[in-house]
């Protein structure tokens, strides 16, 4: 058994300034069509709350080489516009202009200003408080639904597939793949040491992978062709969960401890706080050295937010705190941000273990590779 060193985070939640940097390879001769689609875009998105600015750059070097930069308040109202469906529909028109893209997100930590030009409005935000120690592993997650009915069949196809090879090049490797349903509602988490969008190419670029997608083709709700870049583009967009927040050890986990999903229905318009609610708990949570939680990642987009905990005990043997909360205050706190349709009332000991049961994912398949 491994002895768990020092705690690890990230988090959307610590409310300092967000730095976006967007990097593309525009296509030759797209730079004017790019231009006119960018000048209604940034219109659009100098009314979106919390954004401060953005810049349009274009390299010396290379011109088909540009960045967009854009500074936010902070994570929250930057996630809540890039993962909606108008901001899908926004930049649809600039898909046929560009070559590839690769979007990078930072909290700012620090920044250092020319005191002559100092304005008397302080900036927007605050800075990131202190450094914060990392693990070297990007948590990400996909979820999309299956049409009813055809829940066992989508199962056993992706329970059946090859996992592909883990290394990716020198310095990226798929670490783990953990795979759920709840319902007709299928989540894919992976974490990958390295480069994130290096490694879902990679993925995506599998003859085994793409076998099964193709298989599952028939059974999703929203239609796609795989063959059509831009029909990948727009299911892959929608069907992105982020990671909002993760706190755990870093090290290999002790023996005996085993993942659990848990699918959290929100109340229309309240995913966001209650993913922000189940990250404070978890914070709090670390802190506890004899806590048998050793990791949990809380995915969220819109009112869809997944708990990803990894646990030494029963999942039912403390259903208060594998759900995330403590107290009768905290409990009351969950069941108002939740659709309590399909929630029950969390009013007893016995409403709490029936949530936690159905709130738990059926695992479908969990891998990992053969160093992680």
């Amino acid at each position: 058994m491994t002895t768990l060193s020092e705690r690890i985070s990230q988090s959307a939640f610590d409310g300092s300034r967000l730095r976006v940097v967007l990097l593309l390879d525009l296509h030759d001769g797209a730079q004017q069509r790019f231009m006119e689609a960018y000048e209604h875009l940034r219109n659009q998105v100098a009314s979106v709350p919390g954004h401060i600015n953005d810049q349009l750059c274009q390299s010396i070097e290379n011109p088909s080489q540009w960045l967009i930069t854009s500074e936010w308040e902070s994570a929250p109202p930057f996630l809540a516009w890039v993962n909606s469906e108008e901001h899908v529909k926004m930049v649809q028109p600039l898909h046929s202009c560009v070559r590839d893209t690769r979007s990078l997100r930072f909290s700012v930590l620090r920044e250092t200003s020319n005191i002559a030009t100092l304005t008397p409005e302080p900036p927007k935000g605050r800075l990131q408080a202190a450094p914060r120690v990392g693990d070297g592993v990007v948590r990400h997650a996909l979820t999309f639904t299956v049409k009813p009915g055809s829940e066992s069949m989508v199962a056993e196809i992706l329970a059946g597939y090859a996992s592909p090879e883990p290394r990716v090049d020198d310095t990226t490797r798929l670490r783990r793949t953990s795979l759920f349903m709840h319902g007709n509602r299928v989540v894919r988490t992976v974490e990958v040491q390295g480069d994130l969008v290096a490694a879902l190419r990679h993925i995506s670029q599998q003859p085994e992978i793409r076998a099964v997608e193709e298989a599952v083709n028939p059974y999703l709700e929203q239609d796609r062709d795989l063959a059509d870049p831009n029909s990948a583009r727009v299911f892959f967009t929608r069907a992105a969960l982020p990671a909002v927040h993760h706190v755990g050890s870093s090290g290999q986990q002790p023996d005996g401890v085993r993942r659990h999903a848990l699918f959290y229905p929100a109340k229309e318009g309240c995913g966001m706080a209650l993913a922000r609610m189940l990250a404070h708990q978890d914070e709090l949570a670390a802190d506890d050295p004899q806590s048998p939680i050793t990791g949990s990642t809380v995915f969220q987009r819109d009112d869809v937010v997944v708990r990803l905990i990894d646990l030494r005990i029963p999942l039912d043997s403390d259903p208060m705190l594998s759900l995330g909360v403590r107290g009768p205050r905290k409990t009351a706190v969950l069941r108002r941000l939740l659709d309590t349709d399909v929630a029950g009332g969390l009013s007893n000991d016995r409403e709490v273990a029936r949530f936690l049961e159905r709130s738990d994912m059926a695992l479908v398949t969990d891998r990992r590779s053969p160093d992680a």
